[in-house]
């Protein structure tokens, strides 16, 4: 397999870098991988193994995120999504799939419904479409703890929130799962210049999930027992998707990129290669979804707080 390119670019003055992994006989466009709030480009090995037999493999540190220049205070998503754009031109592409888990779906999602006609595939995972206000609370008082410098006492309460501890579920490899988080949150809180700035911009960030999208295939898919957004509700969103599918990912929760890594990159190959998902492990459909009314957005998602 070649080895990888690292490239600088820069939006509005923000520098920021990609990562290339390139496929000499690629069988479908480039797939651009956008991680969560402090994932950063070096932290999708399981991409390289399942895609890159098959595609080219991007990840990248946005704006805020890794190694790349902190965020302004204030700044809205559409840098976010014109940095991604930078990214495909540098690529000399004319389409990429994009894979958004998380925090990173909103910035796919938003990249999709920006310039449609870029995107040959879209994968969503773990979509934050609903955020209640407990959560919002719980996430505040976690946050707070940096300011007499707890930060174990930050990444257990966020590793409480951001998983499923409930003994009556079966979460495979959890407890694996919750001490990498808890480490995660530690480690790039002490080596990062700018993490607890991207945490609090995760915090207050209200992603627009509302508005439907067409002309764009697209899958999401949850762990089935995600508790940041439950899978019905992440198949409401689903459903705003013209065409979408949606599925659940067994024995998981909202860190399924952890717990079904292999799982989830497998799932990610098969649908940006247009091969039958259904023989894909691991997964749980959740039924077909309802087909969107013509000139409809979809069906509405809940309200917040709700």
């Amino acid at each position: 397999m070649p080895d990888e390119i690292i490239r600088t670019l820069s939006v509005d003055g923000l520098r920021y870098r990609y990562r290339v992994l390139p496929q000499p006989a690629p069988r479908t466009e480039p797939v651009v991988v956008l991680g969560g709030a402090l994932q950063g480009m070096h932290g999708w090995p399981q991409m390289d193994e399942h895609l890159g037999p098959h595609a080219t493999v991007v990840t990248a540190d946005l704006p805020g995120m890794g190694g790349a220049d902190p965020l302004p205070p204030g700044t809205g998503d559409d840098l976010l999504y014109a940095a991604v754009t930078g990214i495909i031109d540098d690529l000399g592409a004319d389409r990429v799939n994009i894979f958004g888990f998380s925090y990173g779906a909103s910035i796919a999602f938003g990249c999709a419904r920006r310039d449609p006609g870029r995107i040959a595939r879209l994968v969503l995972g773990g979509v934050p479409a609903h955020i209640s206000r407990a959560q919002r609370d719980h996430w505040s008082r976690a946050v707070d703890r940096l300011e007499t410098g707890d930060v174990e006492g930050l990444a257990r309460l966020t590793a409480e929130v951001l998983m499923c501890l409930d003994p009556q579920r079966t979460v495979h490899r959890r407890e694996l799962a919750l001490r990498y988080v808890r480490r995660s949150f530690v480690h790039a809180l002490t080596h990062s210049p700018h993490a607890e700035r991207s945490l609090r911009r995760a915090l207050d960030h209200r992603p627009d999930f509302s508005g439907g999208l067409s002309g764009v295939p697209a899958l999401v898919f949850a762990g089935e027992h995600d508790t940041v957004t439950s899978p019905p509700r992440q198949r409401a969103f689903a459903a705003t998707i013209e065409g979408s599918r949606f599925l659940t990912i067994g024995e998981s929760d909202h860190w399924v990129v952890l717990e079904r890594a292999d799982d989830v990159a497998d799932l990610v190959a098969r649908f940006v290669t247009d091969r039958p998902l259904e023989a894909a492990p691991a997964l749980r459909p959740l039924g077909s979804l309802p087909r969107p009314r013509a000139g409809a957005a979809g069906p509405a998602l809940p309200r917040a707080g709700g």
